[in-house]
């Protein structure tokens, strides 16, 4: 932490009661010296040749306003001093108590902030008290550590989740090669199928990785490119690509494609529009339904992917967004790394849109992103 000098904030806030107290008091005093002598100085005049007499010392007649004025004069000061010491250390000894009692929440804030860490995020402050600045800080400082506590679990989640399925293609590959070096009258065939097992899963690996780097640099919202992009015709280049797959399952393809151009990085916006699609096909059922719409709605590129499938419960929607979660699919299946939707959601909140699932009654879901249009 970096040094810092000079009072705390409940010293310069003492400091400043006092010094307001004592300008007031001392303006006041002057004030009070200047309307004694004016008040004063209007005695009237008395006979001439006469004395008075004041604090028991003789006063010509015509020095009786000069030296009763000196007198009250001198008697304000006595008094007025007295007056303003007791007042500044009134100012001090109560600036000092209140402020304490004000800025005790932000001690406790303080504290509660050196003793965090990452074990220990479940704390909070939850202050009593009226509505005002310092519990409005609290609460800030609260909802900051609901958000940190989120943030950490959702890491943990996702380097424990990494780490399993990067496990799952590296020990197939190490068993694949201990079994076929331990195997002395292994011949050509055997050593093809070891390497075709091994290009398998180092492929898997591979699509693992990809898929970890764009949700990583979706997140981070650096975007390499923007250019101008059609859903349209991105949708349609995926559909493309997955026809055989869709013949093959007997899936029926069903398209109402209309123009819906955005800006953005094209990689990144192709990678959205494929991963809905291939999702759409791979999770669905045999002799199922696939729907593709593009198009503008009120003023942004809208792209819709719907699909038939298993029945996916309401509540369970938002965690189909989460990294290495499959719907229906057990997480260490083969048919994909469990970070589409993931990439999905990244890739469009760096592109200032959003995204929205629904489930389909009977089963299936619906996926709607849009996008600002250009």
């Amino acid at each position: 932490m970096r040094p810092r000098r000079g009072p705390g904030l409940r010293a310069r806030l003492t400091l400043l009661a006092t010094g307001l107290s004592a300008a007031v008091s001392a303006l006041l005093l002057w004030l009070g010296w200047l309307l004694v002598g004016g008040v004063v100085a209007a005695v009237p005049d008395l006979p001439p040749g006469s004395t008075v007499k004041v604090n028991g010392v003789p006063v010509v007649a015509r020095q009786l306003g000069e030296a009763l004025q000196e007198a009250a004069r001198h008697r304000l000061l006595q008094a007025g001093l007295v007056a303003f010491l007791l007042a500044v250390t009134a100012t001090v000894l109560l600036a000092w108590v209140i402020t304490g009692q004000v800025l005790r929440p932000l001690h406790d804030v303080t504290a509660t902030a050196r003793r965090l860490s990452a074990e220990s995020l479940d704390e909070r402050l939850h202050l009593p008290g009226p509505r005002d600045e310092v519990a409005e800080l609290a609460d800030t400082f609260d909802a900051m550590l609901d958000r940190l506590q989120a943030a950490f679990q959702a890491q943990r989640r996702f380097v424990a989740n990494a780490s399993h399925e990067l496990r799952t293609p590296l020990a197939v590959v190490r068993t694949e090669v201990d079994v076929t070096l331990a195997d002395p009258t292994a011949d050509e065939a055997e050593l093809r199928r070891m390497a075709t097992v091994i290009r398998s899963a180092t492929l898997r690996a591979q699509q693992l990785v990809d898929g970890l780097l764009v949700l990583a640099r979706s997140e981070s919202g650096a975007l390499r490119a923007w250019e101008l992009a059609d859903l349209a015709s991105l949708a349609q280049a995926a559909l493309r690509i997955v026809a055989p797959e869709t013949r093959g399952r007997g899936l029926r393809v069903t398209t109402r494609i209309a123009p819906a151009v955005t800006a953005g990085d094209p990689a990144l916006l192709d990678r959205v529009v494929g991963n809905l699609v291939e999702n759409a096909v791979r999770h669905n059922v045999g002799g199922g339904w696939v729907e593709v719409c593009t198009g503008l709605v009120a003023g942004q590129a809208m792209l819709r992917v719907s699909s038939s499938g298993e029945v996916v419960a309401a509540e369970e929607v938002s965690a189909l967004f989460e990294p290495f979660h499959r719907g229906g699919v057990a997480r260490t299946a083969h048919d994909g790394a469990g970070l589409g939707l993931s990439i999905v959601r990244a890739v469009v909140a760096a592109h200032a849109g959003t995204v929205r699932a629904e489930p389909i009654p009977g089963g299936g879901l619906a996926v709607t992103v849009h996008l600002p249009a250009a």
